[in-house]
């Protein structure tokens, strides 16, 4: 969620944010607030009682952009949804979707599974930035799917040489740019054009990210041609 606060005066995110967080202590229906003190700070909390978790960002109009051109992509094929929750539930199984602990954000987790739909030898998804066809052409079940994915990042991907564009629906070589220079994972965030991956910034968890996929993957392998 974004909180947008309109008007001359530039107010603070954190400071805002903090004011947030003392208020949400009081209410009886809120629990485990935690105030993310990120590039983008977030608020997160719980709804007491259930399993819902929100994000809540200050002024970040990106992010409304973002969240309308991801539910676009959602919408585009029955699967994509399902297999992006099910990449969620592997990451945070494996400790790897934590960006304020140096791994994977849910944001960069949903564009690897993007990028990945977009470069098959037949594309699952276009880039919704430059073309809008109006249906798309089914590929292969989600299993498969999930199977492709994990071996497209463990196998394929060249981490060391290739930015993930889903706005370009292509991975495009690293340039010296500060943006890109010496990251373990660079995947372009689709307006701002920075890297969503610079959480990743320790070789130890790089290693266990990839790791993570190249075990999935392998497992997964093995069971599908037992079948």
């Amino acid at each position: 969620m974004c909180l947008i606060i309109k008007g001359n005066k530039k107010h603070d995110p954190i400071s805002v944010l903090s004011v947030l967080q003392r208020l949400f202590k009081s209410l009886p229906y809120v629990e485990r607030t935690q105030l993310i003190r990120a590039k983008v700070p977030i608020l997160r909390f719980r709804e007491r009682g259930s399993d819902l978790e929100f994000d809540l960002n200050f002024n970040n109009t990106v992010g409304i952009r973002n969240t309308f051109l991801l539910r676009s992509y959602a919408f585009a094929d029955l699967r994509i949804r399902p297999l992006i929750l099910v990449v969620k539930k592997w990451a945070q199984h494996n400790h790897i979707n934590d960006a304020s602990k140096g791994t994977l954000s849910s944001y960069t987790l949903v564009l690897l599974v993007l990028h990945y739909l977009q470069t098959l030898n037949v594309p699952v998804l276009p880039s919704l930035q430059m073309d809008y066809p109006d249906s798309f052409f089914p590929l292969m079940d989600i299993d498969m799917l999930l199977l492709g994915f994990l071996g497209y990042y463990a196998t394929v991907f060249s981490w060391d040489r290739k930015v993930i564009s889903v706005r370009e629906a292509k991975a495009f070589p690293k340039n010296n740019s500060p943006t890109w220079r010496n990251k373990f994972i660079c995947v372009e965030e689709p307006f701002e054009r920075n890297n969503v991956a610079r959480a990743v910034h320790e070789k130890i968890k790089f290693d266990a990210i990839k790791a993570e996929f190249a075990v999935s993957y392998r497992i997964l392998e093995d069971e599908s041609s037992r079948r």
